[in-house]
């Protein structure tokens, strides 16, 4: 009787040993079915690549401020602006300036992604007939600044050049360079640059130069 006991519980741990070291088997003890695959998870859809394209409005003899707003309201937020008489001025404030010229022009199917860049004056300025662009920088010859505006002069000479500007109408203190144009210069246009100092007299733009 106590051998009949010992056998079935010999033979029950077995079968849960069995059972635990395979875990296929069901709670029957048979194999358990295979479980289906998880379902895989959707990847996201890829985003569009085309490029946008809008209708840019031709922004030419608004207000600088307004040209801006008009061209976000339309999808152009790349925008920048330049002095078109070419004197290197700052547009600190918008509303203090117009829109002389736009590149690219208005009224063709342009990509959002363009810059949109302003030709502008202040208010109180004429548009001249085409953009006058900044003088580019000097390089190893003195190029001919006459009728440029200082600002714009000093800028495209070296950083460390030793520059002298006087005042050719009266003696006043030359204080904001954006304002004054070259009447002449030293050295004459042509002289190679290898360092000298240079020198200029100037007058206000509204004036003529002696």
């Amino acid at each position: 009787m106590h051998r009949h006991h010992t056998i079935t519980l010999f033979t029950a741990a077995t079968a849960l040993a069995l059972t635990a070291c395979n875990p296929q088997a069901g709670s029957n003890g048979k194999p358990a079915a295979p479980s289906a695959p998880a379902p895989k998870a959707s990847s996201p859809s890829a985003p569009a690549t085309g490029a946008k394209t809008a209708t840019l409005p031709n922004l030419v003899g608004k207000g600088l401020q307004t040209a801006q707003d008009e061209a976000q309201a339309a999808g152009f937020y790349a925008l920048k602006s330049h002095d078109a008489l070419g004197r290197d001025r700052l547009q600190a404030l918008d509303r203090n300036w117009k829109v002389c010229s736009q590149t690219p022009a208005g009224g063709g199917t342009v990509d959002t992604g363009t810059t949109v860049d302003f030709g502008a004056v202040k208010l109180e300025d004429t548009c001249p007939a085409s953009d006058s662009p900044a003088p580019k920088p000097a390089g190893t010859t003195m190029p001919n600044f006459v009728g440029q505006g200082m600002k714009a002069v000093r800028a495209s000479l070296p950083s460390n050049a030793s520059i002298t500007v006087k005042d050719a109408v009266q003696s006043r203190m030359v204080l904001q360079e954006s304002n004054w144009k070259v009447c002449s210069q030293t050295p004459a246009a042509g002289t190679a640059l290898n360092g000298q100092p240079v020198s200029f007299t100037v007058a206000k733009v509204e004036e003529t130069c002696p």
